[in-house]
C-alpha cells in the first residue's frame, strides 16, 4: 500500500447555510477546473481532470462520551493520468 502525505487540512464549525454556501462556491470553482484552497498562510491550487471519482459515504459512530455521531463524506479522486472510461456497458 502507497504512503499517504496531507497536503492541506481544515476542520471548524459552520453553519448549515455556511456550508451550503461553501459548498455551491466550490462547485462553481469545480466548473472552472482549478480549485484554490487557503487558510491563513496555508494554500493549495488544485487542476482538476475532467474525469473524476465521486466517493459518497454515510457513517455512524459511537463515541464515548458525546453518544452517535453522524457523518457524510463527500469524496473525490483521480489519478494524474486517468483518461476517460466510459460508462458500464452490459454485453
Amino acid at each position: 500500500m502507497g504512503r499517504e502525505f496531507t497536503l492541506f487540512s481544515s476542520k471548524e464549525t459552520k453553519s448549515r447555510s455556511d456550508i451550503a454556501t461553501f459548498l455551491h462556491s466550490l462547485a462553481d470553482r469545480l466548473d472552472t477546473a482549478e480549485v484554490t484552497l487557503r487558510k491563513g498562510q496555508d494554500e493549495i491550487v488544485l487542476n482538476l481532470p475532467d474525469q473524476m471519482t465521486l466517493e459518497l459515504k454515510v457513517e455512524d459512530e459511537e463515541k464515548r462520551n458525546k453518544g452517535l455521531q453522524h457523518s457524510l463524506e463527500i469524496e473525490l479522486k483521480w489519478f494524474d493520468n486517468d483518461g476517460p472510461t466510459g460508462p458500464v456497458e452490459l454485453g
